[in-house]
C-alpha cells in the first residue's frame, strides 16, 4: 500500500512529530518508509492522501463485547444505581446469553470500533454462563478475522458464588480449575507473541469482589509461566466492600495475589488516591481509562492527570456497551479530555495538553497491551492507521494542530479510512469485503430473541 502526498501525518512518535505532504509505504503489513517521492510497486494499493489527516490506529484497552446486545435500556438507569446494584440488575440478563449471542455482539462491537478508527481491540470476556459454553472466545477470534482487526482476547471468569458474597448468578460461576484449564487451551491455540501479531490471549479474571483469591493467584502464575499479559477491573467501586472482606485495599489485595506489575493493567481506577497511583507507577502496572462510566457513575473523576505525571502506562478504553451504550473509541478521546478539564479546578498542577490524549489512545494503549510494534507511525512498526478527510466545513480553521483535532474538536461521524496490517478494512462508509446490511439483520434477529427470553 502506498499513500501519496498526505496532507498531515501525525506520528505519535517520541517527539510527536506531525509531517506534511509526505508519502507512506506499507509492505507485508509493516511500515516500510515515510518520506517524499516514494516509489512503490505496480501491485500496491494506491491512495491519494492530499485531503487526508492520517493518525496511528487507535487501540482499545477495555471492553466487554458481549454487552453490545444489552444497551439503550430504560430499566438500567445509572443515575439511580450504584455499581454493585447495577451488576445485580444486569447479570441475570447476561446469564441468558448463548454462544451465538456473544458472537453477534462481537460483530456489533468490532464494526463500531473500526468505524471510529480502532485497529487493535482488547476484550474482557467474562460471561461464561452455562448457556454460553466455553468456546465463545474462539468465536470472537472468528469475528475478528472476518473484519481483519487485531484482537487481544481476555479470558475472564467469576468464581465466587452469590451465597458467598458476590453479585454473580450461579449460572455464570465457574471453578478456578475450569478457568485455568481454558486459559491454557486458548493460549496454546491462539496466542501469537510475534511482531505484528493479529491474535493474543490475556488472562483476565473479572474482579476481586467476584472471585476467590486463589483464582487470581493461579491466574498470575499461569500468565507468568506463558509470558502473557494479565488484566482485571480495579478501583471502580469495589474498594469499601473489598476492604471490609479482606482488610486490604484493592491494590494491596492484588499485590498479595501477585497480580500486578509490567505485564498487568487494570481497568478504571477512579477510586485510586495519589499515593495509590504512585504505588502503581512504582510497579509499572498499567491503567485503562474509560471515561464513559465515569460520567454514568457520577462518583469520582479518575485522576488521569496525576497518572500521566507519574508516568503510568495509561491507555484508553470504551468499556462495555452496557455502561457506555456504544463502542466509539474516537468519542472517548474528547470525553476523556473534557473530564480532566472539569477536574482541573481541583488540582494544584495543570492537566496534560489535548494532544496527550491522542498519545494515550495510541502509544499509551500499546504500552498497556505490551505491544511495542503498535501505537506510532514509524518505519518498522505495524501498518495500522486511520484517516479523516479534512476538506470539510467541520474541520475548517482547525488544521493548524492536527494532533489536537480529534481531542478538542472531535471526529464527526465515522472516519473515512481504517487500515489494519496494510489492508483497507473500512473506506468511505463501507466495509469493502462485507455486506453490512446482512450483518445488521442477523445481529438484530439474535438480539430480539434474547430480549424475548
Amino acid at each position: 500500500m502506498l499513500v501519496k502526498n498526505i496532507h498531515s501525518l501525525v506520528t505519535c512518535d517520541d517527539h510527536n512529530r506531525v509531517l506534511h505532504d509526505v508519502d507512506l509505504l506499507i509492505e507485508n503489513g509493516i511500515i516500510k518508509a515515510i518520506g517524499n517521492n516514494i516509489i512503490g510497486h505496480p501491485e500496491d494499493t494506491l491512495i491519494d492522501g492530499r485531503q487526508l489527516l492520517v493518525y496511528p490506529g487507535l487501540i482499545n484497552t477495555h471492553h466487554h463485547f458481549f454487552q453490545s446486545l444489552v444497551r439503550n435500556r430504560v430499566d438500567l438507569d445509572w443515575s439511580q444505581l450504584s455499581l454493585l446494584q447495577w451488576l445485580q440488575s444486569i447479570y441475570p440478563i447476561f446469564a441468558k446469553m448463548d454462544e451465538e449471542c456473544i458472537y453477534q455482539a462481537t460483530i456489533i462491537a468490532l464494526a463500531e470500533l473500526i468505524k471510529s478508527g480502532c485497529t487493535t481491540a482488547f476484550d474482557h470476556q467474562y460471561n461464561y454462563s452455562k448457556n454460553a459454553g466455553s468456546r465463545v472466545i474462539d468465536r470472537q477470534f472468528e469475528a475478528a478475522q472476518l473484519f481483519g482487526i487485531r484482537l487481544h482476547a481476555g479470558r475472564g471468569t467469576n468464581t465466587l458464588p452469590m451465597h458467598e458474597g458476590s453479585t454473580i448468578p450461579d449460572l455464570m460461576c465457574e471453578t478456578t480449575d475450569q478457568f485455568i484449564d481454558d486459559c491454557e487451551r486458548l493460549i496454546g491455540r491462539y496466542h501469537d507473541p510475534r511482531w505484528g501479531s493479529m491474535r493474543q490471549v490475556v488472562v483476565a479474571p473479572c474482579q476481586p469482589i467476584n472471585c476467590y483469591p486463589e483464582t487470581f493467584r493461579e491466574a498470575a502464575a499461569l500468565a507468568r509461566a506463558h509470558d502473557v499479559s494479565m488484566h482485571t477491573h480495579l478501583g471502580e467501586g469495589e474498594k469499601a466492600a473489598l476492604q471490609a472482606r479482606s482488610g486490604l485495599s484493592s491494590i494491596d489485595w492484588c499485590i498479595k495475589q501477585d497480580f500486578f506489575g509490567p505485564t498487568c493493567w487494570y481497568a478504571h481506577g477512579w477510586e485510586f488516591s495519589e499515593p495509590e497511583i504512585e504505588q502503581l507507577a512504582s510497579s509499572n502496572t498499567g491503567i485503562s481509562h474509560c471515561p464513559a462510566p465515569v460520567f454514568l457513575v457520577g462518583a469520582e473523576i479518575t485522576n488521569v492527570s496525576y497518572m500521566q505525571r507519574q508516568g503510568l502506562r495509561l491507555g484508553l478504553g470504551v468499556d462495555g456497551a452496557a455502561s457506555n451504550d456504544n463502542s466509539n473509541l474516537a468519542e472517548c478521546l474528547r470525553s476523556a479530555y473534557l473530564l480532566q478539564c472539569l477536574k482541573a479546578k481541583e488540582l494544584s498542577y495543570p492537566i496534560a495538553e489535548a494532544r496527550e490524549y491522542l498519545t494515550m489512545a495510541t502509544r499509551g494503549s500499546a504500552a498497556c497491551l505490551n505491544r511495542p510494534d503498535l501505537g506510532q507511525l514509524k518505519e518498522g512498526l505495524c501498518g495500522d492507521f486511520f484517516a479523516i478527510n479534512c476538506d470539510r466545513l467541520e474541520y475548517a480553521a482547525t488544521l493548524h494542530d492536527p494532533m489536537a483535532l480529534p481531542v478538542k474538536v472531535g471526529i464527526n461521524g465515522p472516519v473515512d479510512l481504517t487500515v489494519i496490517n496494510g489492508r483497507i478494512v473500512w473506506q468511505n462508509g463501507e466495509f469493502p469485503y462485507l455486506d453490512e446490511a446482512q450483518l445488521v439483520a442477523r445481529a438484530t434477529e439474535v438480539a430480539n430473541a434474547l430480549m424475548a427470553r
